[in-house]
């Protein structure tokens, strides 16, 4: 019988998980509770002191939903906002190959821990707080799908590691390119999006050894780790990959991606600026912010011991960045290419004409990274 890890606080969702469970096993499943209660015993525990025990019960269960994780269907947590946050922390420390999900009432913001780890979200719709219909069918939908995690195919592992790409909407084109040139020579491609988030997904892949080299076309989260806009921490970004033949291009380093446009400062909207969508507005930097984004990355560059090259495109760095577009600036590729060629000393760097969303600056990109990959 597949055995599915249950986590949560039996402490306060007694009734909860026991209908959770007993959906479950209406499916055939096994079913190992993992209890992340406090254990206060309804006492009010002041802040400081909660959240030193809440880091002592995730501690607890890590260790012991890894010790159970290999003979495991899958890993499904529930909780509000304390339950929650503990039971997310026990799944992010779960094998990043196993099924995990998590029954929340979104009580807190979930992209960081999300970041570079691929967990399922069920909304409840209601709290967790006593059964209800509503309730009662948000756990009979996931017991089902848990369920249907047993027919799974399966998927064969490369017989190669990927090649590493990112990049982002204002570079799409180009990932596209990227991707394409790559399949063409029968290499694989795992992209990731430059949002802030997802470059923490990118410092996991390759830590975890499943790069053979990296485009890093998109390198737009510097300037939401150094300047402005949503970003989880990553201190190694830009370093982690340096040990990897790699090709760097500036991708939407031209710009700040904020949020809303009315939720902006007025010291942005007096700068060229566009709305990417209802949700991102794109706010072009100033020659000082470009200057100081060039030296930041020619200082992570710096550390490779593999080869690292870097591509300048000329024509533009991101799709609003070109003839008549709302952040055209050719003054601004010019700062960043020339600090880039002055200040290498671990990479090389050479400018291309075309615009990065060019299918010829993507070609490129693969060209380049394949002379400094000979077993490729």
């Amino acid at each position: 019988m597949a055995r599915v890890l249950l986590i949560g606080t039996s402490e306060t969702k007694q009734a909860e998980l026991a209908a959770l469970s007993d959906a479950l096993r209406a499916q055939g499943l096994e079913v190992a509770l993992i209890d992340i209660s406090l254990g206060s015993g309804g006492v009010v525990l002041p802040g400081a002191a909660k959240l030193a025990l809440m880091q002592t019960r995730a501690a607890e269960a890590r260790a012991q939903a890894c010790a159970l994780a290999g003979d495991s269907l899958a890993a499904l947590g529930i909780g509000g906002g304390t339950g929650g946050e503990i039971a997310l922390d026990v799944l992010c420390a779960l094998p990043s190959d196993l099924p995990r999900l998590l029954i929340t009432t979104l009580a807190f913001d979930p992209r960081a821990a999300l970041a570079q780890n691929a967990i399922t979200l069920i909304p409840t719709l209601c709290d967790i707080e006593g059964m209800n219909p509503t309730l009662a069918q948000v756990f009979d939908n996931a017991a089902a799908m848990v369920a249907g995690l047993r027919h799974r195919r399966g998927i064969a592992t490369s017989a190669r590691p990927s090649i590493a790409v990112s990049t982002l909407g204002a570079t799409g084109p180009a990932g596209t390119a990227v991707v394409q040139a790559l399949a063409r020579r029968s290499l694989e491609a795992t992209v990731f999006h430059s949002n802030g988030y997802g470059g923490a997904a990118f410092a996991r892949f390759v830590r975890e050894g499943r790069a053979a080299g990296v485009i890093d076309l998109n390198v737009h989260e510097l300037g939401r780790m150094h300047l402005a806009g949503a970003c989880v921490p990553m201190p190694d970004r830009f370093t982690v990959s340096g040990f990897l033949p790699r090709v760097v291009l500036p991708g939407a380093l031209n710009f700040l991606g904020l949020g809303a446009v009315d939720t902006l400062d007025s010291a942005y909207l007096a700068r060229p600026y566009y709305r990417h969508s209802s949700h991102f507005t794109h706010v072009k930097l100033t020659q000082s912010e470009m200057e100081g984004q060039a030296h930041a990355l020619a200082d992570a560059l710096n550390a490779a011991s593999a080869p690292t090259h870097v591509l300048v495109p000329m024509g533009g760095f991101s799709h609003e960045d070109r003839s008549g577009g709302a952040i055209e600036d050719p003054h601004l590729r010019e700062i960043a290419a020339d600090i880039l060629a002055c200040e290498a000393k671990a990479f090389t760097v050479a400018r291309v004409p075309h615009h990065i969303n060019d299918p010829q600056t993507g070609e490129g990109a693969v060209k380049a990274l394949l002379q400094r990959m000979p077993d490729a």
